[in-house]
């Protein structure tokens, strides 16, 4: 497998300090918020980039936000965040019994788990390989992880290039209060990706009510949404 290092302007995250101080509850919280605020990001990207899509744009969305998460955070942080990202998906699977909803435009949350881990550990299996059988990816599939991340490293890496060397700007406008563990971490991550990347738009990325537990990318913003109640709800689900 090739060696593969990030672009000299992206800038590794470290974990702020609010992170630092969480409980195993709010860190949770955190990573999963993380890993849908990427996802919705990848959404937007994709729009406003027009971007080929071959297969569902969901899956690429959910491919952006794994790819992100190893490239822009320390070793220790961004395994964390796979983790917990990783029984969030368990946690919604359990919520339904993994009722699969074949009209639905999204994976089943057991692929998405599967493919969240893979992905992660293929791009450092050397380092990685006991996070992928900790978290019971079963060899048949463990075989392909690298060759499943090149793939999509080559696919994603040339636009992330892109919008890093248009960067560092102020793109995604943050939209919100900053009460809540929701809003502090939302507006962190606006920040630190604005001194990675510049949108080919401005983005107002925003933390509302929604009246449900969801996030979604409004391309009429164009406009990446939050919702406040996923916090709580992150929090029932919680391991």
């Amino acid at each position: 497998m090739k060696p593969y290092i990030l672009s000299a302007s992206l800038l590794v995250l470290p974990a702020p300090l609010v992170a630092q101080e969480l409980s195993a509850t709010d860190a949770y919280v955190r990573s999963n918020l993380i890993s849908i605020l990427y996802h919705e990001l990848g959404h937007a990207i994709i729009d406003l980039m027009r971007l080929p899509v071959f297969g569902q744009e969901e899956d690429a969305a959910d491919v952006a936000s794994i790819l992100l998460i190893d490239q822009l955070y320390e070793e220790e942080d961004a395994v964390n965040i796979t983790y917990d990202s990783a029984h969030g998906f368990l946690a919604e699977a359990d919520a339904t019994g993994d009722e699969v909803a074949y009209w639905d435009t999204h994976g089943s949350d057991l692929q998405r788990y599967y493919t969240l881990v893979c992905l992660f550990s293929g791009a450092n299996m050397e380092e990685r390989e006991d996070v992928a059988v900790d978290l019971g990816v079963p060899d048949e599939r463990l075989d392909t992880c690298e060759e499943e991340f090149e793939l999509a490293y080559d696919s994603w890496n040339p636009v992330f290039d892109e919008l890093s060397a248009a960067g560092p700007g102020q793109s995604l406008e943050y939209v919100g209060g900053n009460a809540t563990l929701t809003e502090q971490l939302i507006s962190e991550e606006v920040a630190a990706l604005n001194m990675d990347f510049q949108m080919p738009v401005p983005v107002i990325v925003s933390v509302e009510p929604c009246g449900e537990a969801n996030a979604f990318y409004d391309p009429a913003g164009p406009q990446i949404i939050i919702c406040s109640e996923f916090e709580d709800w992150l929090r029932k689900g919680a391991p």
